[in-house]
């Protein structure tokens, strides 16, 4: 149990933005083919989408990765990071089990289970898009506020795509 039980999608993340005094932006926006396509279609640089990557560890668990656009997990960089051998990205229903989100709407704000965030390095300093929980619909919000408000680790866990 939550105190987000019984609200979904973008309702939810609200909610857990509203709580942990986080200030989001929220917006509808149309479905794109590629990660320039969406950059676009929302007027920001393809480094400014943010993925969030619910990982899993051989326990079980799981941490968000959050990497931006045109980037990619460094697998040795997470492993060290969370001092892990194995790491995965789980199929499309363990995510949405251990988030409560769809892929392509998973944001660790309203997660069912809040489960530890790693922002990569190159995150911070900008304002970012992200999923809001729901198909057809973006967040943003300020790096730094958001590393605040999770309680984040910041560190190098990208490479270049």
């Amino acid at each position: 149990m939550t105190a987000f039980d019984g609200l979904v999608g973008v309702e939810r993340v609200r909610a857990d933005a509203a709580a942990r005094g986080l200030e989001i932006d929220v917006i509808d926006r149309p479905a794109a083919r590629s990660l320039e396509e969406a950059a676009e279609l929302m007027g920001i640089e393809p480094g400014d989408i943010v993925k969030s990557l619910v990982v899993k560890r051989s326990d079980d668990t799981y941490v968000f990765a959050l990497v931006p656009g045109g980037r990619k997990i460094s697998w040795p960089k997470l492993r060290a990071l969370l001092s892990v051998n194995k790491l995965q990205l789980p199929d499309a229903s363990l995510a949405l089990a251990a988030t409560g989100y769809e892929r392509g709407t998973i944001t660790p704000l309203g997660s069912t289970t809040a489960w530890p965030v790693v922002v990569d390095a190159t995150i911070p300093g900008r304002r970012v898009s992200m999923g809001a929980g729901e198909h057809g619909r973006s967040l943003f919000v300020d790096a730094d506020a958001l590393v605040r408000a999770l309680d984040a680790t910041v560190a190098d866990i990208s490479d270049p795509e």
